[in-house]
């Protein structure tokens, strides 16, 4: 009898411990943005096999007139003449583009000293799936590469680097070499002698932003589909006792959703700040059109202007803002 119950016992705790073999049924909401994050992600492999296949046909074209090039040559004299002078052009490409990455590198280590302290809150990756957090990673890309361009580039900062989304930033080329800092700290443990300069922006402050500090040091959530987690930021930084503000967006222009701004859009907009002083200047330059409402469009007009006058292309500038942000607006 003794056996017997144990045996019955025994069964009934195998199945309490055997996982559930039934598939997880996703809720209506859950399979509409998987559904959206599958053709995101279709689109992007189409594109990419279509940008491969055209710069394919224009190394092929490019191929093609350098051989005719050379085969019209009247003499062999002529032939080795051409030849240098293309290896010439070369190297002078190359150094020029040298000398650009030496600056570049120079302006980076100076905004390490006297640059606006920007840091990105990495501390979210666990509430997030890892195609958000492969999300977040290409908005850190373009973050970096924004403010490599800026003539007055910012000092950002890692904060909270570990885990997968750590995993995910090493896989990155070359990102053991990004001149940023990176930390797997809390930004409060690795910046606790300044805690009273900290200020974290989120939407949820009563607090508007006038100007920048630079004394202080600005922190951006790094977290993606925040409206799964509303009032989050507000709440850790209430926790830590440390400063908040918001941007004055509602001041310039009317959102034609909510506030919530994705982390390479807050970033580029005080990079944008700090170069021009002007806040309606950098969201109109930032923020995509879609999510702007009602726009007067003379200032649309305005703001073109001066991103031509910039050496900027408008329609580009927003295609680029749009594909790093894609999957995760709703």
């Amino acid at each position: 009898m003794e056996g017997e119950k144990e045996t019955k016992q025994n069964d009934q705790n195998t199945l309490v411990n055997q996982p559930n073999s039934q598939p997880t049924t996703l809720s209506k909401n859950a399979k509409k943005k998987l559904l959206k994050q599958q053709k995101w992600e279709a689109k992007k492999a189409e594109k990419k096999a279509q940008m491969k296949e055209q710069k394919k046909k224009e190394g092929e074209r490019k191929r093609t007139e350098w051989e005719e090039k050379l085969s019209s040559c009247a003499s062999e004299e002529e032939r080795l003449k051409l030849i240098e002078s293309r290896r010439e052009l070369r190297k002078e490409r190359m150094g020029k583009r040298a000398e650009e990455k030496e600056e570049k590198t120079q302006r980076h280590r100076k905004a390490k000293e006297f640059g606006q302290n920007i840091v990105i809150d990495l501390e979210f990756a666990d509430l997030m799936t890892n195609s958000e957090i492969h999300s977040l990673v290409q908005q850190i890309i373009y973050c970096y590469a924004v403010n490599g361009r800026c003539a007055s580039p910012g000092h950002l900062w890692l904060t909270g680097c570990r885990g997968e989304m750590e995993n995910q930033l090493q896989r990155l080329p070359g990102f053991d070499k990004w001149i940023i800092e990176k930390e797997s700290q809390s930004y409060i443990e690795a910046l606790q002698d300044q805690k009273e300069n900290l200020v974290y922006l989120t939407a949820d402050s009563e607090t508007v932003l006038d100007e920048l500090d630079l004394k202080k040091i600005y922190i951006v959530g790094g977290l993606v589909d925040r409206n799964r987690w509303k009032g989050l930021t507000m709440k850790k930084a209430n926790e830590q006792g440390i400063q908040t503000a918001k941007l004055p967006i509602s001041s310039y222009l009317k959102m034609s959703s909510s506030q919530v701004l994705t982390v390479n859009q807050v970033v580029e907009i005080l990079l944008k700040f700090v170069e021009t002083k002007d806040w309606k200047t950098s969201f109109f330059q930032v923020i995509p059109q879609r999510k702007r409402g009602e726009t007067d469009p003379e200032e649309l007009k305005r703001v073109d202007r001066e991103q031509l006058e910039d050496g900027n292309e408008p329609s580009e500038k927003k295609r680029q803002c749009d594909e790093v942000s894609s999957t995760q607006q709703n």
